[in-house]
């Protein structure tokens, strides 16, 4: 089968639940900005110096498509749950701890990971600005919602992880 179907030459594009919607539709603005972050993610884990950086890179990435699946669904139980906004959570304390406390603003770019971890912080940011323009149309996951929400504070750590000596 050929990555070229064709199906979406005239503007249009299938949800992972079959309906079809027009590209420049708010919800695939929402997935496809998730995807984005998900490329930096990529980039990030190639780049990471630190094993335990990139696994966590992963495990975030393995996390972001399924929120992707979710934005891309209609009518479907999420596959971000409750207990996947509170893994994250751990994740997010767990880093906190390691990492002395912060009382200045950083510029990232120490690293090439640490560069492109800021760059998924930003492209999440703007993933969840979307998410919340879907949500005042119609009705959006609480946890996707959450669990965007703490990606970009997740990435943010992970930089720091990254580019702290």
């Amino acid at each position: 089968m050929s990555v070229t179907t064709k199906t979406g030459d005239k503007g249009m594009t299938s949800l992972y639940t079959g309906e079809r919607v027009d590209k420049g539709c708010l919800r695939v603005e929402v997935y496809g900005t998730i995807d984005e972050a998900g490329s930096a993610l990529s980039m990030a884990r190639a780049f990471a110096q630190k094993p335990e950086v990139k696994d966590r890179i992963f495990a975030l990435q393995k996390q972001l498509s399924l929120l992707m699946a979710d934005f891309a669904s209609l009518g479907k139980t999420p596959y971000i749950t409750a207990e996947t906004v509170a893994d994250i959570e751990g994740a997010i304390a767990a880093l906190e701890e390691k990492l002395p406390p912060l009382n200045c603003f950083l510029i990232p770019g120490d690293t090439k990971a640490g560069a492109m971890l800021d760059m998924a912080r930003t492209i999440a940011r703007r993933a969840e600005r979307a998410a919340c323009r879907l949500a005042q149309e119609t009705p959006v996951a609480e946890s996707d919602r959450l669990f965007l929400n703490r990606v970009s504070d997740y990435c943010f750590l992970l930089m720091r992880c990254e580019e702290h000596e």
